[in-house]
């Protein structure tokens, strides 16, 4: 997970010119509309799975083995297909060097 968590979370992410901060289309939008009734709470949900991460760790939206969408989260450097199963499609960085110097502590400012 040392290596195989932030490799990932690099290849996800995209400048603004290349889709990067877009909301998802076509299958996954309507798989997390289906799934979880918005993107808007799906982020909620992730969000709150990821805050509550004791320490460091990795909040993750995946798919399972029937292609179904899922959210978990990983302590520490922990994969998340290793650990879960599910195969990751993004990833949040809750590692304390992910936010530290802007919120200390108090991660869910």
């Amino acid at each position: 997970g040392g290596k195989v968590n932030p490799s990932f979370f690099g290849q996800t992410l995209a400048p603004p010119s290349k889709g990067g901060g877009a909301p998802p289309t076509g299958d996954l939008a309507e798989a997390i509309d289906a799934t979880f009734g918005s993107l808007e709470a799906m982020k909620t949900k992730l969000s709150a799975m990821s805050v509550a991460v004791q320490g460091s760790g990795w909040g993750w939206l995946g798919t399972d083995a029937a292609g179904k969408l899922a959210l978990a989260t990983c302590a520490n450097q922990d994969p998340l297909e290793a650990t879960t199963g599910l195969v990751p499609l993004f990833g949040i960085d809750v590692w304390e060097h992910a936010y530290y110097l802007d919120y200390k502590n108090v991660r869910p400012d």
